[in-house]
């Protein structure tokens, strides 16, 4: 039986719904960095598939450095154009070729998958955006290695880590968390399907102040669905009232929304585009530049400077164990009582079974009344039993269940 370094540990720190004041972003999806997370993990999806089904396991590769430099464009009321497309280069590692034990070659259409992946996504994305014309996507990818056998963990062995790193996680969201996340999903889901005039590039930024909640948003506006100035502030009115309302599901707290607080109306400067995203304005757009593994940027808490997206599910730690250590929070948070607040590091040693981290750490802040000798025998039985099963990361991030950005 493997006897995995698991530390429990409780802090004097406050939790941080408990703090005087925290910070919370999101970067919606049609954000460029988003636009480069998105791209990034579509086309690693695809790879990985091509590989499962051609010869039967996932290859080396890593779609990672992904990047979009902005075009230009002449939004008008009712429509207006592209000046100069949107460049998009998925850049990193894939092999190409590969010979089995048995001598069978295979060479893998490894551009023509990754350009497929990313259409695609843009499609079902960014509707707004032509691709083609309006943007253009173009791949480079250097030939990988052929022969990681063992790394890889063919034969049913638990791979390896392809590096010294390390992950975090935490639990529960905070109301704020929740309202962010919440609130930039719902707009650029069941709202943009009744308002098509809200572009995907949505970004929020939510500060809290004591028991004060102001949330910022920035939604990029579609022009050929907006007639004039007065449709414009309108469609920002019901913006600011659609998010003001959902947060009340989340906190009685008292909650100020300001959208496009940029804008100035009697100079005709506002938040107006031709696609819906600010990547037709000059904002250019990388991979791991936004968006943490659990979908928010939040600076009161410890983060991974690791991009997730594009990362290779197999063994490159980076990705699994922010994955991993933001599931083990959650189910922790899920399964154990008493805790206020949790946070959980895991740290790689390079060549390591991905399952043996260097060390699990985990952080409590308990409720009232009930101490950390309690609970951590139930603490440290679940985060054995998850990193047991750690290969399930890999299986649920190639079949689009876990979210990367």
């Amino acid at each position: 039986m493997t006897e995995r370094n698991i530390q429990i540990e409780s802090v004097g720190r406050l939790a941080v719904e408990d703090q005087g004041v925290e910070i919370v972003e999101r970067k919606g999806l049609g954000h460029p960095d988003s636009i480069c997370d998105g791209i990034a993990e579509s086309v690693s999806r695809a790879l990985s598939n091509l590989y499962l089904d051609r010869v039967g396991h996932v290859l080396h590769y890593n779609t990672d450095e992904t990047q979009l430099v902005a075009g230009s464009a002449a939004p008008a009321f009712g429509g207006g154009e592209m000046l100069e497309p949107v460049y998009v280069l998925i850049v990193g590692r894939a092999t190409k070729h590969y010979v089995t034990e048995n001598g069978t070659e295979h060479n893998l259409p490894v551009d023509s998958v990754a350009l497929e992946a990313a259409r695609d996504y843009l499609h079902e994305t960014i509707p707004e955006l032509e691709i083609g014309t309006d943007i253009v996507v173009d791949v480079r990818l250097g030939e990988g290695s052929g022969d990681l056998k063992d790394v890889f963990g063919e034969d049913g062995q638990v791979p390896m880590a392809n590096d010294t790193s390390f992950g975090v996680g935490h639990a529960p969201l905070t109301e704020t968390e929740r309202i962010v996340l919440e609130a930039e999903q719902a707009l650029n889901g069941r709202y943009a399907d009744k308002n098509p005039e809200i572009g995907p590039d949505i970004k929020i930024m939510g500060k809290r102040e004591g028991d004060r909640i102001d949330l910022t948003v920035a939604v990029a506006m579609v022009d050929a669905y907006l007639e004039d100035m007065a449709a414009y502030e309108r469609a920002v009115d019901d913006v600011q009232a659609f998010v003001t309302e959902l947060a009340t599901e989340y906190t009685d707290r008292d909650v100020h929304v300001e959208v496009n607080t940029a804008d100035d109306y009697d100079e005709g400067a506002i938040y107006l585009t031709t696609t819906g995203t600010s990547a037709e304005m000059g904002d250019d757009g990388s991979v791991g530049r936004g968006n943490r593994s659990n979908g928010l940027i939040t600076p009161n808490r410890p983060m991974s400077m690791e991009a997730t997206s594009g990362k290779n599910p197999v063994n490159h730690i980076g990705k699994i164990y922010n994955l991993l250590s933001t599931e083990i929070a959650h189910t922790v948070v899920a399964e154990v009582d008493g805790i206020r607040d949790l946070r959980v590091r895991l740290l790689s040693q390079i060549g390591r079974p991905i399952d043996q981290p260097h060390v699990a750490d985990v952080e409590l802040v308990t409720e009232a009344g009930v101490e950390v000798g309690d609970i951590e025998s139930d603490v440290a039985a679940i985060v054995d039993r998850e990193l047991a099963a750690v290969t399930g990361i890999t299986e649920r991030v190639i079949d689009g269940e876990l979210r990367t950005f």
